[in-house]
C-alpha cells in the first residue's frame, strides 16, 4: 500500500461523477476511500496499491461491503495523477488497450507480493 497516497489529505473520487467538487472522502487510518458513483451510491474501497504503468500510474482499489469485507475478490483499476496543487486525482480507464495493461501490470503486483509473503519478506 502506498503511504504517499495516504497523507495526501484531500479527497479522490470516481472521476465518472466528479466536477471538481466530488464528496468522495479519504480514511487514513483504515487506508480506505468512499467513491461516489455516477448513480450517487457510495462505496468504501481499500487502497491495495498504486504502481506504474509505462509513463502513468494506477491505484487498486478492494471495493468492501457493511462489514468491510469482499467476499468476491473484485478489483477496480483507475488511472492516479496528481492536480498541480499535489492533491491525488483517480480517472475512469476508458481504452480497453490500456486497461489491460494496468490489469496485467496489476497482476505482477499481486504475484510479486504472493511470493514475497511465502518467502517470508515484509510487505511495504
Amino acid at each position: 500500500m502506498s503511504e504517499e497516497f495516504m497523507g495526501a489529505g484531500c479527497s479522490p473520487s470516481d472521476c465518472a461523477s466528479c466536477q471538481s467538487s466530488c464528496s468522495s472522502r479519504m480514511d487514513e487510518e483504515h487506508h480506505t476511500i468512499t467513491l461516489t458513483l455516477e448513480d450517487d451510491t457510495e462505496v468504501e474501497c481499500a487502497i491495495l496499491t498504486i504502481f506504474p504503468v509505462e509513463e502513468k500510474e494506477y491505484i487498486a482499489l478492494l471495493p468492501l461491503d457493511e462489514n468491510g469485507q469482499n467476499e468476491d475478490g473484485e478489483v477496480y483499476l483507475y488511472s492516479f495523477s496528481r492536480t498541480p496543487a499535489g492533491d491525488p486525482m483517480l480517472e475512469n480507464i476508458e481504452e480497453q488497450e490500456e486497461y489491460t495493461r494496468a490489469a496485467n501490470a496489476f497482476e505482477i503486483v499481486l504475484e510479486n507480493a504472493r511470493k514475497a509473503e511465502e518467502a517470508g519478506e515484509p510487505l511495504e
